[in-house]
């Protein structure tokens, strides 16, 4: 008994260590590998069951080490020393008692395969709720605004009831085999005692050593027991491991900056275009061409507007830019290098964008403009912040560019948001630039200030601008129309406003007041 107290603390310590490390390292696996997927991988995962994954796996795998470290080697201990000394009296009853352990480990495991099943199924309940969990957490303001409460709630409930029934037919098959294994278990031990028992009457064994043999034969069954527990608290882990597994084996993104960590140095050209499109094909995995025979050339210094109908390919072009996709066809390079081919922090190193979504993070405005140059100091952050028209409002905050700006930067409004992702993208200092439709959520005052930011950022730089305000776009040096697709027309804004074209269209449209034309408008975006 001291030495199973003995035992069960240091070995207590070590699995409480051993859990707290594994912890560690499956998370920091776990991000670390969530970082080097390709957007594709986000596109059809929902946050909330990225991060369900992430607490089940590790909960259950660190759990399953706890448990095992605490409790298994001081039952081997006892299965151990109830062997030799029963083996000392009779080798027989030893090896009877040897044969149990694995056998009813066995059958547990055996039983174990099928209630996998259903903790797999449940575990996609979790998931489905959990990420529909954190998608209403994220937009509460939209659910409120559209009395969607109620909703919610059922949807949430409804994928727990199911894990409820589920529950029910594993836990009812689980006891079940529960009891059929202890009955049968309780038969052999029957057995034993009957062997005990015959032989202390032949004389073979004292009275002594029968009383002894009973009480290491009542010792024995604990562990066989246990056992039953170990098993499935092991087989949680696995299938909670599963998933994380899953995870880990998708394919990482080619030449990511995370994985191949600054890489080799890029021969960039400093000779014109700046950017190509070579016969560009593009199509999501599985369905059908966005983009199709993408031909484009573009010089250095110009400002170039993308239009066409939402969901025309617009933000698709740019993001092949960045190789958050790669071409499905054809070749698109930057400064004379192959997107596909250079690394990726080095490609998006020469890119700075600004997206209709400021996407701020939590924390202060210091560390969200901090994005753009880890090494800027205060003088730096404050001219960006000025060059931005964001240094006015900054310093009217409590605490300035230490203010916290809360998740997503809530506290901020709108225009403020924008301003300070318009000054993260002026200390990166990119010579490329994207705008993807960085002022159409915005208010007109709120806009005119960002536009003027804006207006600061593009100057000297090569400028990709997806903007559906007609104002906006007749500043620009080209205009790329685009329908279905392909691209329809390239020119000036003078140019393309005598040809009866998309844009020629919309500069009409918007001049009229017909319902027809209203209608058109948003389908460009133009109109709210």
């Amino acid at each position: 008994m001291v030495a199973g107290s003995v035992v069960s603390n240091v070995t207590g310590y070590f699995g409480d260590m051993m859990s707290a490390r594994i912890r560690a390292i499956l998370s920091h696996n776990y991000f670390h590998k969530l970082l080097r997927l390709p957007q594709r991988y986000f596109d059809s995962e929902l946050t909330g069951t990225i991060i369900s994954r992430l607490n089940r796996s590790i909960t259950s795998v660190s759990e399953f080490l706890k448990i095992f470290a605490n409790g298994f080697f001081t039952t081997i201990l006892t299965v151990v020393v109830v062997l030799v000394v029963a083996g000392l009296h009779s080798p027989w009853l030893a090896l009877l008692l040897m044969v149990i352990y694995p056998t009813f480990t066995y059958l547990t495991a055996l039983t174990s395969r099928k209630w996998q099943v259903w903790e797999r199924a449940k575990n996609e309940h979790y998931d489905v709720a959990g990420g529909r969990f954190a998608e209403a957490v994220g937009g509460l303001r939209v659910v409120k605004a559209f009395t969607t409460e109620r909703r919610e709630l059922e949807h949430f409930d409804e994928h727990y009831d199911e894990t409820v029934v589920l529950t029910r037919r594993q836990s009812t098959f689980w006891h079940r085999m529960d009891v059929l294994r202890r009955g049968a278990l309780d038969v052999v031990f029957f057995f034993v005692y009957v062997i005990i028992f015959v032989a202390t009457a032949q004389g073979t064994f004292s009275i002594a050593s029968m009383v002894l043999l009973i009480q290491l034969v009542n010792i024995a069954k604990a562990p066989v027991t246990s056992m039953s527990f170990y098993v499935d608290t092991l087989q949680r882990a696995i299938t909670g491991s599963n998933e994380y597994f899953r995870v880990m084996d998708e394919t990482d993104e080619p030449l990511n900056p995370v994985a191949l960590a600054d890489g080799p140095a890029v021969d960039w050209s400093d000779e014109d275009p700046v950017i190509e499109f070579d016969d560009v094909d593009f199509g999501y995995a599985g369905d059908k061409l966005v983009l199709h025979d993408i031909d484009l050339t573009i010089r250095r210094g110009e400002r170039i507007a993308f239009v066409g109908e939402s969901g025309g390919g617009k933000t698709t072009l740019v993001n092949l830019v960045l190789k958050l996709y790669e071409p499905t066809s054809g070749e698109v390079r930057v400064r004379g290098q192959s997107v596909v081919d250079v690394p990726t922090k080095a490609l998006r190193r020469q890119v700075g964008v600004v997206f209709q979504d400021a996407s701020l993070f939590s924390g202060t405005i210091r560390e969200n403009l901090l994005y753009g140059d880890p090494a800027a100091d205060d003088d730096a952050l404050e001219e960006a912040a000025r060059r931005a028209n964001a240094l006015g409002f900054i310093q009217r905050l409590p605490d300035g560019f230490d203010t916290e700006i809360g998740e997503r930067g809530v506290k901020l409004s709108g225009g403020q948001k924008q301003r300070i992702s318009v000054a993260r993208a002026m200390l990166k200092n990119a010579p490329i630039l994207i705008l993807d439709e960085a002022t159409s959520a915005l208010d007109t005052k709120s806009e005119r200030l960002v536009q003027e930011g804006l207006e600061e950022l593009m100057a000297e730089r090569t400028s990709l601008i997806i903007a559906h305000r007609l104002s906006t776009i007749s500043a620009v040096d080209r205009i790329v129309t685009l329908r279905g697709g392909r691209i329809d027309e390239v020119g000036s804004p003078e140019e393309l406003a005598q040809t009866n074209g998309i844009y020629a269209q919309l500069l009409a449209l918007q001049a009229s007041d017909s319902a027809a034309g209203r209608k058109l408008l948003r389908r460009f975006g133009i109109l709210r």
